[in-house]
């Protein structure tokens, strides 16, 4: 009698948000087997590992090697701070595991470059987690593989946050001291504004620079060549202490032509009344797409509705189980990652080239 297969997952720590966690727990082909991490982690690192274990009744495991000796796995999902993303997900290859990684790929150039080598070295598969799987890209995709609107011109993303980051810039701070970037990462943790946990600190371009690159890439297949990029710190006191952006506009020019533009921010939760405010606008050679990323959505408000909660529901939202689908075939050898190790390089060095910009306000070439 045929068993179907299913893949068996090891979460290489869950500090950050649990929604890759989440989608592998969820899959009819996959399974957690195991949380694992280094010994010598602090503690607030080992009690959110912890958590998550007991909440999926699975072992936790001080030791990622011993981890991976003892336990029967066939890939791993990292949900680490960004500077440990790249390390931990070489050590899972050397051991012959494939790989899901939450973003950013890495905060540090070389290190995805390292990452890059050992994927290949170790012929597994790798994935940086993404969104190209909302309902309203996969139908732009189809639209814009139609044809009929013929050669894409220009490529714009508005990629607007509504998160907080704590105190808005200028507030009064009573201690006098500049805010520390991981303590305010581990507060924000209880309403998911977390995604640039981490020592070193990061702007929007890092951290979810890799959401509207991911699309470009996904919609038009090409890479781009240079950029001009500015930003500032407009919004959040934490950014502003650290010398991060929380605000930046980028231009860019692709390898086959198309020019291309980036307005990103995280704008504050009083800004929006929703996740924030994301869309694409495509220019074509026989028209145009103007594309809501959220949508199909779903308005709901209700008394003593929680501020935590968000008043749009998406719908039709199958993006991460479609994403661990895609990294299933790819395992089995029948496609290729949506956003794999090359495309995550590529978007690593367009971050890189556009911080570069913004310091020396000149066009800067893509390495």
């Amino acid at each position: 009698m045929y068993t179907k297969r299913i893949y068996k997952c090891i979460v290489l720590s869950m500090v950050k948000h649990d929604y890759i966690g989440l989608a592998v727990a969820s899959h009819p082909g996959t399974s957690l087997v195991a949380v694992a991490d280094d010994a010598d982690n602090p503690s607030w690192v080992h009690e959110r590992n912890e958590y998550f274990a007991r909440e999926h009744n699975i072992p936790y495991i001080r030791n990622p090697e011993n981890a991976f000796e003892e336990i029967e796995a066939d890939f791993v999902i990292i949900c680490s701070e960004a500077e440990r993303h790249c390390d931990l997900a070489i050590r899972a290859a050397n051991h012959g595991l494939n790989v899901i990684s939450d973003k950013p790929m890495s905060n540090r150039l070389s290190e995805c470059e390292k990452l890059v080598h050992s994927i290949k070295k170790n012929n597994v598969k790798y994935m940086l987690w993404n969104r190209n799987y909302l309902p309203s890209l996969l139908r732009t995709q189809q639209i814009l593989s139609d044809k009929n609107l013929g050669l894409i011109h220009s490529f714009h993303v508005d990629f607007f946050f509504s998160k907080d980051s704590g105190l808005p810039k200028s507030s009064n701070n009573q201690l006098g001291k500049k805010i520390d970037w991981l303590t305010r990462q581990i507060e924000a943790h209880s309403d998911g504004s977390d995604g640039g946990v981490g020592v070193d600190p990061m702007g929007e371009l890092m951290i979810e620079g890799c959401y509207p690159l991911g699309y470009f890439h996904f919609l038009t297949n090409d890479t781009i060549k240079s950029v001009f990029c500015s930003s500032m710190t407009h919004f959040h006191q934490v950014n502003f202490d650290n010398d991060v952006e929380d605000l930046a506009s980028v231009s860019f020019e692709s390898d086959h032509g198309i020019l291309g533009s980036i307005a990103i921010g995280r704008i504050g939760a009083h800004s929006h009344p929703n996740i924030g405010e994301i869309r694409l606008h495509i220019t074509c050679q026989n028209g145009s797409l103007v594309v809501a990323e959220p949508r199909p959505e779903i308005a709901q408000y209700y008394r003593n509705q929680p501020v935590d909660e968000y008043r749009n529901l998406r719908i039709g939202n199958a993006n991460d189980l479609l994403l661990i689908s895609n990294f299933i075939n790819a395992m089995k050898g029948l496609e290729v990652p949506v956003l794999n190790e090359d495309t995550a390089l590529h978007i690593s060095k367009v971050v890189d080239a556009c911080l570069k910009s913004s310091k020396i306000g000149l066009q800067v070439p893509v390495a």
